[in-house]
C-alpha cells in the first residue's frame, strides 16, 4: 500500500516507519525536519511539511491509500493543547481535501475509561505534566467522532507506552475499544514496536473504521 506517515521522525513515528517498510509498503514520511530521517530505503520518500496548514497537508498526502498520523506537538511544548488540536484538525481537513479516504490517528490513553463513566485523565493519579496533551487528545477524539466523510480510526496506546518499555517486537497484543487492556499484573503496557504492529495490522485489515481502539499485552 501507499502510506503517508506524518510525524515519522518521532518516538512512535520512527517505529511505525520501520514496521511499514519491513512489510513492503511504500511510505511517504512527512516531517518538519527531514534530516532526522536517517533511514534509506527504496520504498521511502521523505517530504518536509508543515501540518498546521491544511492545503499543504493535502498536497503532501495526495495519491496515497492511507494517512497514518503520529503527529505530536511536543510534550515539552507549553502550548501543546492548542497546537495539538490545531495540527490534528488541519491534518483531518487536509486529508479530506486530498481525496484520500482513510485516516488513522495516534491519540492518547487518557480518554480510556478506567471505571464506569471515569476516564484515566480525570483520575487523581494521572500525571499533571501529561494532562494538557491528554486533554487535547481527548478533545480531538470527540471532534473526529463527528467526521462522516473520512474512514477514520483513532488509536489510544496502552497506558504504559513510553521509552522505558523494553519488550521489543513480539508481534503479540490484545485489542480493546474504550477501556484499557490489562495483563495479569494489572498493567496496561505495550512496546512502541508492538504498537506499530497493531497499527499496521489495522492499516491492512480495517477492523476499526470510524471507531477508537486500543492494544496492550
Amino acid at each position: 500500500m501507499k502510506i503517508a506517515l506524518i510525524g515519522a521522525s518521532g518516538f512512535v513515528g520512527s517505529h511505525l516507519l520501520t514496521e511499514a517498510l519491513n512489510r513492503g509498503h511504500q511510505v511517504t514520511a512527512i516531517v518538519r525536519n527531514p534530516e532526522k530521517i536517517t533511514v534509506t530505503h527504496a520504498n521511502l520518500t521523505v517530504k518536509k511539511g508543515d501540518v498546521l496548514q491544511a492545503e499543504e497537508v493535502a498536497n503532501l498526502v495526495r495519491g496515497n491509500d492511507v494517512v497514518l498520523s503520529a503527529y505530536n506537538s511536543g510534550w515539552q511544548n507549553p502550548n501543546i493543547y492548542d497546537d495539538f488540536l490545531k495540527g490534528s484538525q488541519a491534518i483531518q481537513e487536509g486529508v479530506k481535501k486530498s481525496g484520500v479516504k482513510r485516516l488513522i490517528v495516534v491519540g492518547g490513553a487518557g480518554s480510556l475509561e478506567v471505571a464506569p463513566g471515569v476516564q484515566l485523565v480525570d483520575t487523581p493519579q494521572f500525571p499533571a505534566e501529561w494532562k494538557p496533551g491528554a486533554l487535547a487528545a481527548r478533545e480531538y477524539l470527540n471532534i473526529i467522532r463527528k467526521e462522516d466523510t473520512l474512514d477514520w480510526t483513532f488509536f489510544s496506546p496502552a497506558i504504559l507506552m513510553h521509552h522505558g518499555i523494553t519488550d521489543g517486537r513480539t508481534g503479540k497484543y490484545r485489542l480493546g475499544t474504550d477501556q484499557p487492556v490489562f495483563n495479569e499484573q494489572g498493567e496496561s503496557r505495550l512496546s512502541a514496536e508492538d504498537l506499530s504492529v497493531a497499527l499496521l495490522d489495522e492499516v491492512e485489515n480495517k477492523k476499526f473504521i470510524r471507531k477508537r481502539f486500543t492494544a496492550a499485552y
